[in-house]
């Protein structure tokens, strides 16, 4: 077995690979640029090596300088994650060269299937269904318009080779096909250093299926069932899980044979991905295959109980398989939410900044299941603007879906992030949707049930009780705390009273608290009554409260007159105040935010590209205004309405904050 190995790659996924070389007794070398000195893979590595400036170009996808580490260290392995140089075949040759093991696929399987045109054609050699479309390359705009309209509008154009939704794009009529065709073509140039595109038709309201594939250098290749990776943004993941609520056991097996079959014929070794797409019919078909490991492999791993990077590095010194098809299971179910740095309120918008407070749930039992959270930040790092957004990947198992999705959503409460924007509140969302909880979900999920976008979640008449009632309850608490203040005048003692009212999303309940040694009964006005007892002391962010016999996980910050409560995505400011409080408060005026409708404001921090209009030109709705880069995305923002241009803040290569005022307009 190897000694040593070199991690091309930083963030989580690096950290992932450190704790099974750890647990294997093998030492490990991590890659650094400027932008990653202080972060968690390099504190976890044994050893470290300094590879350049922030930009992924300059450092972690430049192979002379990853070759030189592994001199410097005298690594025997690469594991490369996924991303950055990970499918790159001439990476893989340099090693070959070197006589470095490359935990990975043989150069020939890389560029067989890595490699999204060539890839469909060996697939459709094979016998294989795969999506119509042009699998040349395409030279311009107007080439890609032609192509576009002759496969028939909606199309895909996509990066030859990408991944990770990085330069891909839905073209639905010629401007968009247009406009989709460049900025993939520069996203894949500045992500990959391949700019090749091309166009396939997008099948509307599939699935999207992959299987997980593990093959030897001894001819030996399993199927280790699949996940479910419909619910997406952007093209990127955002909710998997394991196995699909869909297949059945028939197409579950045509699907693995068919990957199985697709992996031996390019001679692949290693840990492998094959994707479908599978429409309502349960017909599926070929959409690519990723040569590395995925993002969401913990689900696998989950319910087979393979170790997917221990199964790597074993085949890559050389090692069968110790596993058979028969022994492949599938124990419970498991889901992954992926934790991004984005601002949900903000459409999505990446989040950059320094996390003041990142305390996941922590791993291990969590009721019926089990939680797992795979990261490369810590409390007090930093989310850099060079790099894929991603925090954390927070995994659930259970026996059951039902009960895999219930312990997500109690993990998802307990999880604190503060100090940037982030997707924890969609996540508890889409948690709660009928539409995922029943498993009838697409790829369109997103753009279906949130079209303009997340704007909170609205909580129902029941949820809204329970917060009440413990936050009643813990206002109680708060007020007895108060009321013994040392220094007070004597017989001036402060009685805390029983009577409150309670006033959240747009609701006032009064109620009255009769407390005990272990808890509080809450009775509301209709006389309902809630017993509530749970672990909270003020001051403390979070509260893990038991509402009538159910968990109730609250994060908790202080405003004037009650509590910043954040539950099930709802973020919710609750007033607990007296009965004449209440009575006053309803008096008070509402305040207004200010009127920025006349403004064009940068919705994240980010890079200016280009500016498309002037002063005193006159602008419709939709058109494109000015062209914003943040980590590795280029977005387009469009007038919201007809208007005039009347002044201009910022121009082509400036880097703004987030509501920094771009242009104005009369």
């Amino acid at each position: 077995m190897f000694n040593k190995i070199l991690i091309a790659n930083r963030g989580e996924i690096a950290c992932r690979v450190i704790k099974t070389a750890r647990k294997m007794g093998i030492q490990t070398v991590a890659l650094y640029s400027d932008a990653d000195k202080a972060a968690l893979h390099v504190q976890m590595a044994d050893e470290a090596v300094h590879i350049g400036p922030p930009p992924a170009n300059q450092s972690y996808i430049v192979i002379d300088k990853v070759m030189d580490a592994i001199r410097q260290t005298g690594a025997q392995a690469v594991h490369p994650g996924y991303g950055f140089l990970s499918e790159n075949p001439k990476f893989a040759q340099a090693l070959e060269a070197e006589g470095v093991a490359f935990v990975g696929p043989p150069v020939k399987a890389i560029e067989a299937m890595g490699d999204k045109i060539t890839s469909k054609k060996i697939a459709q050699e094979a016998g294989v269904s795969t999506v119509p479309g042009y699998m040349g390359l395409i030279e311009d705009a107007d080439e890609a318009v032609k192509i576009s309209n002759e496969i028939g509008y909606p199309v895909m154009i996509k990066a030859s080779a990408g991944g990770g939704g990085k330069g891909m794009r839905i073209a639905w009529n010629d401007e968009e096909a247009r406009e989709g065709f460049q900025s993939s073509k520069n996203e894949a140039a500045s992500s990959f250093g391949d700019d090749r595109i091309f166009i396939e038709k997008f099948v509307t309201q599939p699935r999207h299926i992959e299987i997980q594939v593990l093959a030897d250098a001894h001819g030996n290749c399993v199927y280790l069932n699949e996940r479910e990776c419909s619910i997406q943004r952007r093209n990127q993941k955002v909710v998997e899980e394991a196995p699909s609520p869909f297949l059945d056991e028939a197409t579950r097996k045509a699907m693995g044979e068919q990957s199985v079959a697709l992996a031996q014929a390019v001679g692949y070794t290693s840990a492998g991905t094959v994707e479908f797409i599978v429409d309502g019919d349960r017909n599926f078909y070929f959409l690519e295959m990723n040569t590395r490991l995925q993002v969401e492999h913990p689900v696998t791993e989950l319910i087979t109980g393979v170790d997917l990077v221990e199964q790597m590095i074993r085949v890559a010194n050389g090692e069968p398989l110790s596993i058979t098809q028969d022994d492949v299971k599938i124990n419970g179910w498991a889901i992954e939410n992926r934790l991004y740095a984005e601002d949900p309120y903000r459409n999505f918008l990446p989040s950059i900044g320094r996390l003041t407070r990142y305390r996941p749930p922590a791993e291990g039992e969590l009721g019926a299941g089990i939680v797992r959270n795979d990261t490369g930040v810590y409390e007090g790092g930093e989310i850099s603007m060079y790099y894929d957004p991603m925090i954390a990947k927070l995994c659930t198992w259970a026996p059951t879906r039902a009960e895999a999705i219930e312990v997500m959503r109690n993990a998802l409460d307990s999880f604190e992030v503060e100090g940037i924007g982030h997707n924890l509140p969609f996540l508890s969302a889409v948690m709660d949707h009928e539409r995922f909880t029943s498993g009838n979900m697409t790829t369109a999920f997103i753009a279906e049930e949130y079209p303009e976008g997340f704007e909170g979640v609205e909580l129902g008449d029941a949820d809204l009780r329970r917060i009440a009632a413990a936050t009643a309850a813990m206002n109680r608490v708060a007020e007895i705390r108060r009321a013994r203040i040392s220094g007070r005048l004597d017989n001036h003692e402060r009685h805390v009273g029983e009577s409150w009212n309670v006033a959240l999303q747009g609701q006032s309940y009064d109620v009255t608290i009769a407390a005990d040694r272990d808890g509080s009964t809450v009775r509301f006005e209709d006389g309902a009554e809630l017993r509530v007892s749970g672990d909270w002391t003020p001051g403390d962010q979070l509260a893990t409260m038991d509402v009538d016999g159910a968990p109730l996980v609250l994060k908790v910050g202080k405003i004037s007159g009650g509590f910043r409560i954040r539950s099930r995505g709802a973020d919710l400011k609750v007033h607990v105040r007296t009965p004449r409080q209440a009575e006053l408060a309803r008096l008070m005026p509402e305040k207004l935010p200010p009127d920025t409708s006349k403004m064009l404001l940068c919705p994240m921090p980010g890079l200016i590209v280009k500016v498309d209009v002037e002063v005193g030109q006159e602008v419709q709705e939709g058109q494109a205004l000015c062209t914003v880069e943040a980590m590795k995305m280029e977005n387009i923002l469009r007038a919201e309405r007809k208007g005039v241009v009347s002044k201009i803040n910022a121009s082509a290569g400036d880097n703004l904050a987030v509501d920094e005022v771009i242009m104005e307009f009369e």
